[in-house]
């Protein structure tokens, strides 16, 4: 088997779609979590868009919601779990690696197009 610098294996796929990428950093940023329309605003989403992220997001147990009665309507309310908390912190430092390398091939890559003098 040869190395596969650029096969990427450690980057998990259901953080690898941008509005889950939102919503994973979103709620990051908001321990307490977030209803339903501060996500959607946040993120820039449909209900419809929001809705099947985050179902896709809960099967795999990275967020939960619940409903929430207050002294208006009932609210969604939206949080990343421990698991997904940790699952996202390690794509996110996975993602920053990749970079790195892309950069440092790239500088490689320019030097040995550089014109000898």
């Amino acid at each position: 088997m040869h190395d596969a610098p650029f096969a990427f294996a450690g980057l998990e796929r259901i953080f690898h779609e941008r509005g889950r990428l939102a919503v994973c950093a979103c709620l990051i940023a908001n321990p307490d979590g977030m209803r339903f329309t501060e996500l959607q605003d946040a993120c820039g989403l449909t209900d419809g868009n929001l809705n099947r992220h985050l179902h896709a997001l809960a099967e795999v147990g990275i967020v939960e919601s619940e409903r929430v009665r207050g002294r208006g309507r009932p609210a969604t309310f939206v949080r990343i779990t421990e698991e997904g908390r940790t699952r996202f912190l390690a794509y996110v430092d996975e993602l920053e690696a990749v970079v790195r390398g892309v950069q440092r091939e790239a500088e490689s890559a320019s030097a040995r197009l550089a014109p000898q003098t």
